[in-house]
């Protein structure tokens, strides 16, 4: 039986703290959050809702925003904490009318943001948001640590094909945008996810 896995923020340098107008807390389990965001009120946004819109996980803890998820095992209990902590969330924050309907779609929000994790532990994942026709729609790609198969130091990461189209593949590398952020972007070769 394979291990239960959800996405959890992880931040891998400062930028969320600013580009966002709460960043998650790194560590707390992430949903995709689309469902707080309004297609008729998209043009509308700000800066900092823009770029939650574009780019940003939803943390359940803090109801902050992450740009990345790092795939983490997940007990049962942790899983079931989520789902109960998104519920009391749709219920305070949102309207929901009941607990009872909050935890049904808390549950289904969990259950999507599981299904992206279907990769090794360890492994990141951006989201890129569009509004298309009228509809949000969501495109995932992974991004796997280099050289280091066990997936510690998050070093230099490359986008891998996962599934999806052709298009541009970008190599980060880490450090160097830790001494320079204008540093360590690299446009090479090779495919992009697209898995919505």
């Amino acid at each position: 039986m394979s291990a239960l896995k959800l996405p959890r923020a992880i931040r891998l340098d400062p930028s969320d703290s600013f580009v966002f107008r709460r960043a998650a807390e790194p560590g707390e389990w992430l949903v995709t959050g689309s469902f707080l965001f309004d297609p008729a009120g998209i043009a509308a946004l700000d800066a900092k809702g823009r770029t939650a819109f574009r780019s940003g996980f939803l943390g359940i803890a803090s109801f902050g925003w992450s740009t990345l998820a790092v795939v983490s095992e997940v007990t049962e209990e942790e899983r079931e904490a989520a789902i109960a902590q998104l519920a009391g969330h749709l219920v305070a924050k949102l309207g929901a009318p009941d607990l009872a309907t909050a935890r049904m779609a808390a549950a289904e929000e969990i259950a999507f943001a599981a299904s992206l994790c279907d990769h090794p532990a360890q492994t990141l994942i951006a989201l890129h948001r569009t509004l298309e026709d009228g509809e949000i729609r969501e495109r995932f790609r992974t991004l796997i640590p280099r050289g280091e198969p066990d997936g510690t130091g998050f070093r230099a990461f490359e986008f891998m094909e996962v599934e999806g189209d052709d298009g541009p593949q970008e190599q980060v590398d880490l450090l160097a945008l830790g001494k320079n952020p204008a540093l360590g972007k690299t446009p090479v070769s090779g495919k992009k996810t697209d898995a919505s």
